[in-house]
């Protein structure tokens, strides 16, 4: 079972779903009223004890037996970061004074574990963000088996800084042994819709690694708008983009995206959803959209993707070869939500072709069509993909490691007990339509939900 929230038009989603959280906030929050951690870590012991933290002489470091070193750009990034952030304009101030005072606490030592720390590497479902974190007199450690975990750790360790009344900072003595409940903890974020600056883009990333969240769901197209800038097909976003110079994302900019995203361990996942929400794809593709008809001539507007021409699927084809190289993560969003049918229904070459397939009048077979030849398309490029419930609801053959995204609150207990029941890995972000907010405390109805509050096996429920 994972988490993720999925978008809704005209409004940005805010992050509400911590992996860490879920059964515990209300009756640890009672213990744990004097500290700010956030999310709430697996376990945690503090006392009284206090250690002061000098701008000017404490230090984060590899520690002696870490299997990573300076060569670990990430956690040597890392390590600057955290720093800024727990001292910032006090180690300016210090700097400035005749005498500094010494720290109680002299250092962090980061102690890697495992013989592939994975500093160059790329965060993935199976990461192991697990870690521990003791703080003692004159130091500290922080101990994890690779670098994700050990960012999740400097999280932690930042959150426990304080400032007393003096404006020095302070740590408490403290013993935390954390792991996050689920494996996928994501955000989604519409830039077809909205488009979003590099730096609006940046800025939600950064706030999704203080709260820990690790999958940046990036639903970068869709009908409105193709921000996306294809090297194969450009003229998808120069015609398909609401401006084809400054409202478009670079390959420049994508990369800069996802490799800001793995510096904070988040995946970033891209959705490029059809054969529905491609009214902008149309605009620079001939022939791509079905033609729709009134009565028996053509209304001179368009549908979903055409599944009956072979050149749609030779386009996707390329189309999908190039996205498997720009984003690195295992998965890509095949999206398959929301497909009108009635347009289809109005087409005599498509009501021709489903006669020949022996598909009667049920359009759900012609999308199960289409998605099950672009299902093949993308495993050829050695990607999994995620969809949207609708695809395993119309009876879709997939894959083993295929991601069911359960996003339909109506039934959400019936379908995620179904699509688990199947097998498959699912994400729910049912609960956590954050348009629904009205007034008052209803957002704390976010917080209590239990995504594993559904009739399964046990295995079912507790996959990830």
């Amino acid at each position: 079972m994972l988490c993720l929230l999925k978008f809704t038009p005209l409004f940005l989603v805010v992050a509400v779903c911590h992996g860490w959280l879920f059964g515990d906030l209300f009756e640890k929050q009672k213990e744990l009223d004097e500290i700010s951690l956030w999310p709430l870590p697996q376990k945690y012991q503090s006392s009284a004890v206090a250690f002061k933290l000098s701008a000017a002489s404490f230090q984060i470091v590899h520690a002696k037996q870490s299997t990573a070193g300076p060569s670990c750009s990430l956690l040597e990034n890392a390590f600057r970061r955290y720093f800024e952030y727990m001292f910032g304009e006090l180690k300016r101030q210090e700097k400035s004074r005749k005498k500094a005072f010494d720290s109680d606490l002299s250092e962090l030592q980061v102690w890697i574990t495992s013989a592939d720390p994975e500093c160059d590497g790329y965060p993935s479902l199976r990461t192991d963000e697990s870690y521990s974190l003791s703080v003692d007199e004159t130091s500290a450690v922080l101990k994890a088996a690779n670098v994700w975990g050990a960012l999740r750790g400097l999280e932690t360790f930042s959150q426990l800084v304080y400032e007393d009344d003096y404006g020095v900072r302070n740590i408490n003595k403290t013993d935390i042994s954390d792991f996050p409940r689920f494996a996928h903890r994501g955000i989604l974020l519409d830039s077809s819709r909205h488009f979003l600056p590099l730096k609006v883009i940046l800025a939600n990333l950064e706030a999704m690694a203080m709260n820990k969240f690790n999958v940046f769901h990036w639903h970068i197209v869709d009908d409105p708008s193709f921000p996306f800038m294809s090297r194969t097909f450009p003229e998808l976003s120069q015609k398909g983009a609401y401006h084809p110079f400054t409202h478009v994302y670079t390959p420049s900019d994508v990369k800069m995206v996802i490799e800001f995203a793995r510096m904070r361990g988040i995946r970033v996942v891209a959705e490029f959803d059809t054969p529905g929400h491609t009214q902008s794809w149309g605009n620079g593709i001939k022939d791509l959209l079905t033609p729709c008809y009134s009565g028996s001539s053509p209304s001179g507007s368009f549908g979903p993707v055409n599944p009956i021409l072979n050149s749609s699927y030779e386009f996707m084809a390329q189309l999908f070869k190039e996205i498997s190289t720009v984003f690195p993560d295992a998965y890509i969003h095949l999206g398959g939500d929301e497909v009108d049918f009635s347009c289809w229904k109005s087409n005599p070459d498509i009501q021709k072709f489903m006669n020949q397939q022996g598909f009667g009048t049920d359009y759900s077979k012609l999308e199960s069509f289409y998605i099950q030849r672009l299902l093949d398309i993308v495993a050829a490029t050695k990607k999994g993909y995620m969809v949207w419930q609708e695809v395993f609801d119309n009876g879709v053959k997939l894959k083993d490691d295929t991601v069911v995204e359960v996003w339909k609150g109506n039934d959400m207990k019936e379908e995620l007990q179904n699509v688990t029941g199947a097998g498959f890995t699912t994400i729910l972000s049912a609960p956590w339509y954050l348009d629904y907010i009205s007034y008052g405390q209803d957002w704390q109805r976010y917080y209590k939900v239990e995504p594993l509050d559904f009739t399964g096996q046990f295995l079912q429920s507790n996959s990830f």
